[in-house]
């Protein structure tokens, strides 16, 4: 058994925030209770569902000398604890970005814009 030792790439790396965004979109389609995401300005007081290839309207990054600071605005399933299913969203979005981009996340907020009733 050989281990192989990572050789670090001189240079910078520089990830797009559309990307970024379609990491986050596709890491809170996969949570338990996240029904989808919904834009961020709810107009007439309805949040709409947005469809799959849209999903990157329902997150904001911003990234400061922290780390990247993102809001979800989410529909989750009626029935669900809003509180452990925004939890392990937020979780699961820090996972993502940390352990697969290498960004360094700050703060992760969850604005829950409705509630899907099946």
């Amino acid at each position: 058994m050989s281990s192989e030792a990572q050789v670090p790439i001189p240079g910078a790396l520089n990830i797009a925030d559309e990307v970024i965004s379609d990491l986050v979109g596709y890491a809170a389609l996969e949570s338990y209770g996240v029904v989808g995401m919904a834009a961020p300005n709810v107009g007439d007081g309805i949040a709409k569902l947005l469809p799959a290839r849209r999903l990157r309207r329902g997150i904001l990054v911003e990234f400061t000398e922290q780390g990247a600071q993102l809001d979800l605005f989410v529909i989750i399933e009626n029935g669900t604890n809003l509180a452990v299913v925004s939890r392990n969203l937020a979780d699961s979005v820090r996972y993502v970005l940390t352990h697969y981009a290498q960004i360094k996340v700050a703060d992760v907020r969850v604005h829950v814009q409705g509630i899907h009733l099946s």
